[in-house]
This record gives structure tokens, C-alpha cells and sequence, in this order.
């Protein structure tokens, strides 16, 4: 499937979350320890938050461990809002359009996971999209499809809600399709301002996916550790799996919950599909 990482709080370099931790989201797209597979080599992306009214994307059809553009990038570039997302297709080609996360307006989307046997359904889903909407979609995958079901049904002004409308419609057509676990997803997206992701899968056990300890309580047990001293209280990340081996840093997401974290506040909430 894929590996993503979705960080909010201080600006940080981007090298100090795609490269430095020990286990680094481009560690990860060559040993990724809890995805379905161990590469994820299909490309990357990253979308990040500037001084411009709308995000920053950076995708490229390259592996993550060899890209020279991304390290260099890397090394310069920083933000207080970070998407990042590797790669790994279900049948999609790959080709830049095809990399997370997908860009509308001031929101970014990425996903780990897959609509089962897409093929089938793609097109009763594509035309559920807002006839308004369809002509941006550029690429070929389930997850950008995703995406802008979700923005039919009203992301920009409820993304819980929308995005359960959303699944509720993919595991509906799925049904009339004789398709049984029509969705296995971890989602993220952000308008910039708050973050919200989703751990759901239609027959149970959904990919992994963790967030981060308040930095204050770990500031607290890590008094030596400068690296938490370096970040503010506000600080949160929401990962596909852990960054790293520090005790008590990370919770894993429980099963069908939906994370909200915006500025220091951090939420969970029950999630499930709805018909709209």
C-alpha cells in the first residue's frame, strides 16, 4: 500500500521528518516494518504550507531513497503544516498525478489504502462526483477519486461527515457490485489550519496508524532529549507508523476513529460510514 505522515505545530525543516528520524518516512519507503509491503517505491509526494494562499506540492515518480531533488528540497525547505506520502500502487500507474497528496484549493488529501477491484466501480463512483469537480481530477487512482467524493459531499465545511457520506456511497456501490470489503483506508487531510484523520476498513483490521504523545508530557519523562526542547507544545504528528523507538511517544489510532487535532487540542472520535 503506501506510508504517510502529517505534522502540524513549530516550522520544522522537512529533512528533520523525512530523513533524520530512525525510522523516517524515507527509511520507510525502503523498510517499511508494518505496511502490506516492505518497498514503497512508487513515487512521493509532499505538501506543505507557506507564505502563498494555498499549499505547496512536490511529486515525483522516483523512489524517496533516491530522489537528489527531494533532498535537496529537504534541506531547505520549511513549514509548520507537512503532508508526506509514499507510494506504493494497487494497479494505478505511476506517473506524477497519481502522487499524494491531491491539492484542491487550500485542502490536501492522502491515503494508505485501496477501493477493492476498482475497476469495477470507478465508473458509478465518477459519476456521483460534482459535475463541477470532475474536470480536476488529473490522474487515474482510487484515492484522488476518493478525494473528490469527499469534496462532493462537503469536505470543506464537514470532513467527518463528508467523508463518511463518502464511504458510505464506495461500500454501497461496492454491494451492487458483489464486492463484500469495498474500502480499506487510512486517511488524512487538512485545510491548513486543522488536521483530521481517519482509520477505517470495511471487513476490521484497517492499516496502522499512530499520533504522537503531548511534547509536554514527553518534555517531562525526557528532560535530556534536545529534540523535544527544540519543539513547541502545539506540536503533533499523525503517522502510519512510528517515526521512531521512544518510549510512550506514540498511541496507535484505535480501529474506525477519526483524529482531529487542531493547534495544541487533539480529539478522537468514533467513525463509521453513512448514507447520504
Amino acid at each position: 500500500m503506501c506510508r504517510w505522515l502529517a505534522y502540524s505545530g513549530s516550522p520544522v525543516r522537512l529533512d528533520d521528518l523525512l530523513y533524520k528520524p530512525a525510522n523516517s518516512l524515507v527509511m520507510q519507503s525502503k523498510h517499511a516494518r508494518m505496511g502490506v509491503e516492505t518497498t514503497n517505491g512508487d513515487g512521493f509526494g509532499v505538501g506543505w504550507y507557506g507564505s502563498a494562499p494555498f499549499p505547496g506540492v512536490f511529486h515525483s515518480t522516483e523512489p524517496a531513497w533516491h530522489d537528489r531533488n527531494l533532498r535537496e528540497l529537504a534541506g531547505q525547505a520549511s513549514a509548520g503544516r507537512v503532508f508526506a506520502h509514499i507510494r506504493a500502487t494497487t494497479g494505478t500507474a505511476v506517473q506524477q498525478t497519481n502522487c499524494h497528496p491531491f491539492r484542491h484549493g487550500r485542502w490536501l488529501w492522502m491515503h494508505n489504502g485501496v477501493l477493492t477491484d476498482f475497476p469495477k466501480v470507478k465508473r458509478d463512483l465518477a459519476m456521483a462526483v460534482d459535475p463541477s469537480l470532475y474536470p480536476e481530477i488529473e490522474g487515474s487512482t482510487d484515492s484522488e477519486m476518493f478525494f473528490f467524493l469527499a469534496l462532493t459531499f462537503g469536505l470543506e465545511k464537514d470532513p467527518r461527515a463528508a467523508v463518511a457520506a463518502a464511504v458510505g456511497l464506495i461500500e454501497d456501490v461496492g454491494r451492487r457490485h458483489g464486492i463484500e470489503h469495498a474500502i480499506q483506508m487510512t486517511v488524512a487531510t487538512t485545510d491548513g489550519d486543522t488536521t483530521w484523520a481517519f482509520r477505517y476498513a470495511s471487513e476490521g483490521n484497517p492499516r496502522s496508524l499512530f499520533h504522537s504523545t503531548d511534547i509536554a508530557t514527553l518534555r517531562a519523562q525526557y528532560p535530556d532529549n534536545p529534540l523535544l526542547h527544540d519543539l513547541s507544545d502545539d506540536t503533533r504528528l499523525v503517522v502510519s507508523e512510528p517515526l521512531g523507538d521512544l518510549r510512550g511517544a506514540w498511541q496507535e489510532v484505535p480501529e474506525s476513529t477519526c483524529v482531529v487535532v487542531h493547534g495544541a487540542g487533539q480529539d478522537l472520535f468514533a467513525f463509521s460510514p453513512s448514507v447520504a
